[in-house]
């Protein structure tokens, strides 16, 4: 086994659950607050994070509000603004725990369920070792 076997330490599992508290830190950080849930997963050479619980109050209100579409239109549009300017803190994280640069980005967040997606794409398949334990290669 080359060198990349030293690149292959962690499981599929191990990188997704570092994905999700890189996402976690970043909606923290940058965002000001936290979803109450977030999973990652490795799809080839895709990574879907899913977040759940990520409007704030007011978001919940304004989504509920008598002015409709209007009101989830501006949510949308904010958070999508905010991810985009967000965007290169993310893509560093997502090389730093993947060893893969991302392609692109695409996000949507659902103003009535209060959860968010993002996709990356990656410029190649993740690598991951296959199990949790590598006892006597």
């Amino acid at each position: 086994m080359r060198s990349e076997s030293n690149h292959m330490r962690k499981t599929k599992g191990q990188i997704e659950a570092e994905v999700s508290e890189a996402i976690i830190k970043f909606e923290k950080e940058y965002m000001g607050r936290g979803p109450l849930e977030t999973k990652s997963y490795i799809i080839g050479d895709m990574l879907l994070v899913r977040l759940k619980g990520v409007l704030t109050q007011a978001e919940h209100q304004l989504a509920a509000s008598g002015e409709g579409s209007k009101g989830r239109e501006l949510i949308k549009q904010v958070r999508i603004e905010l991810l985009e300017r967000g965007r290169p803190l993310l893509e560093k994280a997502v090389l730093d725990i993947t060893r893969q640069q991302v392609k692109s980005l695409h996000t949507d967040i659902s103003t009535s369920t209060g959860e968010r997606v993002i996709l990356f794409t990656l410029e190649k398949p993740v690598e991951f070792r296959d199990t949790p334990d590598a006892a006597g290669a």
